[in-house]
C-alpha cells in the first residue's frame, strides 16, 4: 500500500508553511531578535553545549509564534464575526 505523503511533499508543506508565517509581523519581529541574539551567542565565552543550550531557549518563542499564529488562523477560518469566545480563543493562544 503507497503512502499518501512523502517525504519530499512534507517538505514543501513545511516551506509553504514558512512563507505563511513570515508573512506575520509578530513572526518577523522575534525571528529578526532570535538572528540577533544567535550572532551575539557565537561571541560568548561559553562552551558548546551551553550555547546549544541557550540557542534552543531561543528558539522557542519562534516556536510559540508558530503554534499562536495556527490557532489564530484556525478561529478565523471557523467564523469571520465577532464572538466573544473566538477573542477569549485568540487572547489565551497570545498568552502563550
Amino acid at each position: 500500500m503507497k503512502s499518501k505523503y512523502s517525504l519530499f511533499k512534507n517538505f514543501f508543506y513545511v516551506v509553504d508553511g514558512a512563507k505563511e508565517l513570515v508573512k506575520e509581523m509578530a513572526f518577523k519581529i522575534e525571528l529578526c531578535c532570535f538572528l540577533i541574539a544567535t550572532v551575539l551567542l557565537y561571541f560568548f565565552p561559553y562552551p558548546f553545549w551551553a550555547k546549544m543550550i541557550m540557542f534552543a531557549f531561543l528558539f522557542l518563542p519562534l516556536l510559540a509564534e508558530a503554534i499562536n499564529t495556527a490557532i489564530e488562523k484556525t478561529i478565523d477560518l471557523i467564523t469571520t464575526e465577532y464572538h466573544i469566545l473566538a477573542k477569549h480563543a485568540k487572547d489565551i493562544a497570545a498568552f502563550g
